[in-house]
């Protein structure tokens, strides 16, 4: 149990600083790769918004186990 409830954090952190990447996105952030190149950032809304989405699956899941 102890390795699924330090999972559960793990995820639950992951998912923090995900929704925090999306605010500043939101605010305004750009962001560019190594070689100066901007990155797309309507893409990486839509892939943080994925991802978020599955890290809510994969807690609630991990959540319904452990309870």
């Amino acid at each position: 149990m102890a390795a699924q409830d330090a999972e559960l954090d793990r995820l639950k952190d992951r998912r923090v600083t995900l929704i925090h990447r999306l605010d500043l996105i939101g605010r305004g952030a750009t962001l560019t790769y190594e070689d100066g190149t901007p990155v797309d950032m309507a893409s990486e809304r839509a892939r943080l918004e994925a991802e978020i989405g599955q890290l809510d699956r994969r807690i609630e899941t991990l959540e319904r186990t452990l309870n």
